[in-house]
């Protein structure tokens, strides 16, 4: 025994040091990876995706839901925050039932012919106000269906002001012979009316689910490969493994570090099937979270932590002990404010949206979102998740085998083999 007493490390400079610069790192980009994405999401607004549709079918020769949908259309006082998309009724529905949309204004078809109501002198009865309508869309984010209800909301409110300036002008002298309901209504004639364009279910978490599900299978795959990869280490006899008070230790079975991966990842592989069953069977058969195309959810359960999980383990193999770190980084860190799903892409800064391209949580939340919301449509997002998550299976096997081999090939092994002993030369 070395005479020293084990709180004397505490003096070592080295260890603040070391622990200090880790933890203050962490520290510093959770901040900026987390309150940065989402300090001025309407700052950083950039092409959301909003329907614009005109139904009206006219009075004569007028159509003033068309002269508002084009000025909205053409208008630049949002810049290019706002990315209106003109279509009809039907490619609406679908749109809006693929998540592609945020939110819409619908102008109705009897718009004209009630707006024209308001000015007919003849009519002594309370005039019908008309309506614009603003739909919503919860199952494509809160903050961007949010975001997009604003926009069109005011746009319906200018359109309003608009036509009821130029009412008055045209009225004229003849305002005095309307109704006084009639007179009141004409500087700003139509009324502003929300709705939810593509409704959910009562147990969709108000189109949180998807999200919270698919973060539950990342998280399980990475915190199952920090738990796989100790007791292979174990079982390998590398590593001493604690049970409480009691520490157990196996006879030492060398293997490369390529073998290490491979024995890691098929164990992920295997135990996968059980970690999605659970994952879906608390969600959906104990939490009582609504749920279709529940072959297809469990399917995608157990692909994505599989392929969260031989990730993780891919990272943990190439870099050792700071690999836990690096896999929160990646899964955790950089993945939750670019999924998508709190805060949309088109409302975060230039750089997150680039993350956001290959960040795994996203790639995963779009394929949930699909199957819970959104009739498991491959172009709602299902077909991009499927694709990704092949895409990241390979990039983590030729990344992990690629670096691992190097190591085995430069005699870079976890414990250096044992010097044979040399041969003495026996006496003459």
């Amino acid at each position: 025994m070395s005479g020293i007493h084990p709180f004397r490390v505490l003096r070592a400079r080295p260890l603040w040091i070391a622990n200090g610069v880790i933890t203050g790192v962490i520290a510093l980009l959770f901040a900026v990876f987390y309150v940065g994405a989402n300090i001025d999401p309407a700052g950083h607004m950039k092409k959301l995706p909003v329907g614009l549709v005109n139904a009206d079918e006219g009075a004569g020769q007028v159509n003033l839901g068309a002269r508002i949908t084009e000025s909205i259309r053409k208008s630049t006082a949002g810049g290019d925050r706002i990315d209106w998309k003109v279509m009809d009724e039907k490619e609406l529905k679908e749109q809006l039932g693929k998540g592609k949309l945020f939110g819409a204004l619908v102008v109705p078809a009897d718009f004209t012919s009630s707006v024209l109501g308001l000015t007919d002198t003849a009519d002594t009865t309370t005039p019908a106000r008309p309506t614009l309508t603003v739909l919503t869309n919860q199952s494509a984010g809160s903050v961007g269906s949010g975001l997009a209800r604003t926009a069109t909301t005011r746009a319906a409110e200018n359109a309003s002001f608009q036509v009821g300036k130029d009412l008055t002008a045209q009225t004229g002298a003849r305002q005095a012979k309307l109704p006084a309901a009639a007179r009141v209504l004409l500087a700003d004639p139509a009324a502003v009316t929300v709705e939810d364009g593509h409704p959910l279910d009562s147990h969709s978490g108000l189109g949180m689910t998807a999200f919270y599900y698919a973060l539950t299978l990342v998280v399980v795959g990475m915190l199952s490969a920090n738990v796989i990869s100790g007791q292979v280490d174990h079982a390998l006899g590398y590593t001493h493994n604690d049970m409480g008070p009691v520490r157990r230790h196996r006879p030492l079975i060398r293997a490369t570090r390529v073998q290490t991966l491979v024995i890691s990842s098929t164990l992920m592989a295997g135990l996968s099937l059980l970690m999605g069953t659970l994952v879906m069977a608390g969600a959906v058969g104990i939490m009582g979270m609504d749920a279709s195309h529940l072959p297809l959810l469990w399917l995608y359960s157990v692909c994505a932590v599989a392929v969260a999980g031989i990730g993780a383990l891919t990272l943990l193999a190439v870099f050792g002990t700071p690999g836990m770190l690096v896999v929160t980084l990646v899964f955790i860190g950089m993945a939750v404010p670019t999924a998508g799903a709190t805060t949309p892409i088109e409302v975060l800064p230039g750089f997150y949206r680039f993350l956001a391209e290959f960040e795994p949580l996203r790639q995963i939340t779009a394929g949930v979102r699909s199957i819970l919301y959104y009739d498991a449509q491959g172009d709602a997002g299902l077909t991009r998740g499927w694709v990704m998550m092949a895409a990241g299976l390979l990039a983590a096997a030729l990344f992990g085998f690629g670096v691992l081999g190097w190591y085995d090939r430069k005699g870079l092994h976890r414990i250096p083999a044992e010097p044979e002993p040399e041969k003495t030369a026996a006496p003459a």
